[in-house]
Protein backbone atom coordinates (compact mmCIF):
# COMPACT_ATOMS: atom_id res chain seq x y z
CA UNK A 1 0.00 0.00 0.00
CA UNK A 2 1.61 3.39 -0.95
CA UNK A 3 1.75 6.40 1.37
CA UNK A 4 -1.43 8.20 -0.32
CA UNK A 5 -3.23 4.64 0.29
CA UNK A 6 -3.03 4.94 3.69
CA UNK A 7 -3.13 8.19 4.48
CA UNK A 8 -6.81 7.30 3.21
CA UNK A 9 -7.01 4.73 5.16
CA UNK A 10 -6.00 6.56 8.46
CA UNK A 11 -8.46 9.29 7.21
CA UNK A 12 -11.58 7.11 6.53
CA UNK A 13 -10.52 5.45 10.34
CA UNK A 14 -10.66 8.80 12.31
CA UNK A 15 -13.61 9.85 10.98
CA UNK A 16 -15.50 6.14 11.57
CA UNK A 17 -14.43 6.78 14.98
CA UNK A 18 -15.58 10.30 15.44
CA UNK A 19 -19.06 9.32 14.14
CA UNK A 20 -19.13 6.52 16.01
CA UNK A 21 -18.44 8.37 18.85
CA UNK A 22 -21.17 11.07 17.96
CA UNK A 23 -23.82 7.78 17.17
CA UNK A 24 -22.53 6.55 20.79
CA UNK A 25 -23.30 10.09 22.58
CA UNK A 26 -26.93 9.91 20.92
CA UNK A 27 -27.65 6.64 22.16
CA UNK A 28 -26.60 7.21 25.52
CA UNK A 29 -27.13 11.01 26.21
CA UNK A 30 -25.84 12.40 29.57
CA UNK A 31 -27.76 11.10 32.99
CA UNK A 32 -29.08 12.41 35.85
CA UNK A 33 -29.03 16.32 36.12
CA UNK A 34 -26.01 18.39 34.00
CA UNK A 35 -27.45 21.38 35.61
CA UNK A 36 -27.20 20.67 39.49
CA UNK A 37 -28.67 22.83 41.94
CA UNK A 38 -26.93 24.85 44.93
CA UNK A 39 -28.49 23.98 48.49
CA UNK A 40 -31.94 25.70 48.72
CA UNK A 41 -31.33 26.08 52.05
CA UNK A 42 -29.02 25.58 55.15
CA UNK A 43 -28.76 22.57 56.93
CA UNK A 44 -28.50 22.43 60.91
CA UNK A 45 -26.44 18.99 61.18
CA UNK A 46 -27.90 18.38 64.43
CA UNK A 47 -31.40 18.08 62.93
CA UNK A 48 -29.92 16.12 60.09
CA UNK A 49 -28.50 13.51 62.47
CA UNK A 50 -30.56 10.17 62.99
CA UNK A 51 -31.96 7.56 60.74
CA UNK A 52 -33.11 8.61 56.74
CA UNK A 53 -34.93 5.60 54.77
CA UNK A 54 -34.43 5.53 51.06
CA UNK A 55 -37.51 6.05 49.08
CA UNK A 56 -35.86 6.25 45.88
CA UNK A 57 -32.60 6.80 44.11
CA UNK A 58 -30.00 6.64 40.93
CA UNK A 59 -29.11 3.06 40.59
CA UNK A 60 -25.24 2.28 41.23
CA UNK A 61 -23.38 -0.30 41.36
CA UNK A 62 -22.46 -0.20 45.00
CA UNK A 63 -26.12 0.09 45.81
CA UNK A 64 -27.24 -2.59 42.94
CA UNK A 65 -30.52 -4.71 43.86
CA UNK A 66 -30.76 -3.28 47.46
CA UNK A 67 -34.12 -2.78 49.45
CA UNK A 68 -34.78 -1.96 52.82
CA UNK A 69 -31.70 1.00 52.45
CA UNK A 70 -31.21 3.04 55.59
CA UNK A 71 -28.61 6.01 56.17
CA UNK A 72 -27.48 6.27 59.77
CA UNK A 73 -26.10 9.70 60.85
CA UNK A 74 -24.01 11.02 64.28
CA UNK A 75 -21.71 12.80 65.84
CA UNK A 76 -18.60 11.62 66.54
CA UNK A 77 -15.92 13.06 69.18
CA UNK A 78 -13.54 14.26 66.18
CA UNK A 79 -16.28 16.54 64.92
CA UNK A 80 -16.86 14.54 61.85
CA UNK A 81 -20.19 12.40 61.29
CA UNK A 82 -20.26 8.83 61.24
CA UNK A 83 -22.09 7.45 58.46
CA UNK A 84 -23.77 3.93 58.64
CA UNK A 85 -25.73 2.72 55.11
CA UNK A 86 -27.57 -0.38 55.28
CA UNK A 87 -29.30 -2.59 52.76
CA UNK A 88 -30.69 -5.98 52.10
CA UNK A 89 -29.74 -7.62 49.01
CA UNK A 90 -32.63 -9.52 47.43
CA UNK A 91 -31.06 -13.00 48.91
CA UNK A 92 -31.92 -11.74 52.35
CA UNK A 93 -28.57 -10.93 53.50
CA UNK A 94 -27.81 -7.22 55.24
CA UNK A 95 -24.96 -5.59 53.44
CA UNK A 96 -23.81 -2.43 55.64
CA UNK A 97 -21.21 0.53 54.70
CA UNK A 98 -19.15 2.41 57.33
CA UNK A 99 -17.85 5.79 56.38
CA UNK A 100 -17.73 9.38 58.10
CA UNK A 101 -18.52 12.68 56.45
CA UNK A 102 -17.27 16.35 57.02
CA UNK A 103 -18.92 19.59 55.81
CA UNK A 104 -17.11 21.77 53.52
CA UNK A 105 -19.64 24.54 53.52
CA UNK A 106 -19.48 25.76 56.95
CA UNK A 107 -21.67 28.92 56.22
CA UNK A 108 -24.71 26.84 54.61
CA UNK A 109 -23.55 23.09 56.16
CA UNK A 110 -25.40 21.60 52.82
CA UNK A 111 -22.04 20.72 51.03
CA UNK A 112 -20.56 17.97 52.85
CA UNK A 113 -17.34 15.12 51.50
CA UNK A 114 -18.59 11.42 52.58
CA UNK A 115 -15.57 8.89 52.62
CA UNK A 116 -16.04 4.71 53.17
CA UNK A 117 -12.35 4.41 51.50
CA UNK A 118 -9.62 5.78 53.68
CA UNK A 119 -9.01 9.38 52.54
CA UNK A 120 -11.04 9.29 49.52
CA UNK A 121 -14.25 11.56 49.62
CA UNK A 122 -16.99 12.18 47.86
CA UNK A 123 -18.89 15.08 47.38
CA UNK A 124 -22.49 15.05 49.23
CA UNK A 125 -24.79 17.69 49.04
CA UNK A 126 -27.96 18.56 50.81
CA UNK A 127 -29.77 19.44 48.15
CA UNK A 128 -33.03 20.48 50.15
CA UNK A 129 -35.16 19.46 53.20
CA UNK A 130 -38.53 19.48 54.41
CA UNK A 131 -38.41 22.69 57.39
CA UNK A 132 -39.36 19.61 60.05
CA UNK A 133 -35.98 17.85 58.72
CA UNK A 134 -39.30 15.03 57.52
CA UNK A 135 -37.65 14.60 53.93
CA UNK A 136 -34.39 15.20 52.29
CA UNK A 137 -33.05 15.39 48.58
CA UNK A 138 -29.42 14.37 48.06
CA UNK A 139 -27.17 15.04 45.14
CA UNK A 140 -23.53 16.11 44.16
CA UNK A 141 -22.34 18.34 41.43
CA UNK A 142 -21.62 15.54 39.00
CA UNK A 143 -25.71 14.74 38.70
CA UNK A 144 -24.97 11.38 38.55
CA UNK A 145 -26.00 10.70 42.03
CA UNK A 146 -29.29 11.72 43.67
CA UNK A 147 -31.30 10.51 46.33
CA UNK A 148 -34.67 11.10 48.13
CA UNK A 149 -34.73 10.27 51.78
CA UNK A 150 -37.65 10.48 54.46
CA UNK A 151 -38.06 9.74 58.07
CA UNK A 152 -40.29 7.49 57.52
CA UNK A 153 -39.80 3.80 56.17
CA UNK A 154 -42.64 4.28 53.96
CA UNK A 155 -43.91 7.34 53.64
CA UNK A 156 -47.93 7.93 51.87
CA UNK A 157 -47.60 8.07 48.08
CA UNK A 158 -49.03 11.77 48.26
CA UNK A 159 -45.77 12.81 50.01
CA UNK A 160 -43.36 10.45 47.34
CA UNK A 161 -45.33 12.34 44.79
CA UNK A 162 -44.21 15.43 45.77
CA UNK A 163 -40.91 15.09 46.50
CA UNK A 164 -40.59 13.40 42.89
CA UNK A 165 -41.93 15.99 41.96
CA UNK A 166 -39.73 18.28 43.78
CA UNK A 167 -36.54 16.33 42.02
CA UNK A 168 -38.09 16.99 38.74
CA UNK A 169 -38.37 20.78 39.32
CA UNK A 170 -34.61 20.64 40.11
CA UNK A 171 -34.15 19.36 36.46
CA UNK A 172 -33.05 15.44 37.33
CA UNK A 173 -34.38 12.76 35.06
CA UNK A 174 -37.19 11.40 37.16
CA UNK A 175 -37.59 8.25 34.56
CA UNK A 176 -33.99 7.20 35.98
CA UNK A 177 -35.62 6.66 39.89
CA UNK A 178 -35.18 3.26 41.31
CA UNK A 179 -38.13 3.43 43.90
CA UNK A 180 -36.90 1.52 47.24
CA UNK A 181 -38.80 -1.12 48.77
CA UNK A 182 -39.08 -0.82 52.09
CA UNK A 183 -40.19 -3.72 55.00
Amino acid sequence: MNKKSLAALGAITLASAALGGCATLLANPPIGNTAVPQPAKTVDVTRYLGRWYEIARYEQGFQKDCDGVTADYALREDGKISVINTCRKPDGKIKQANGKAKIVDVATGAKLKVSFFGPFYGDYWVLDHAEDYSWAIVGEPSGKYLWILSREAQPGPAQVDGLIGRVKAMGYNTSMLRITKQP
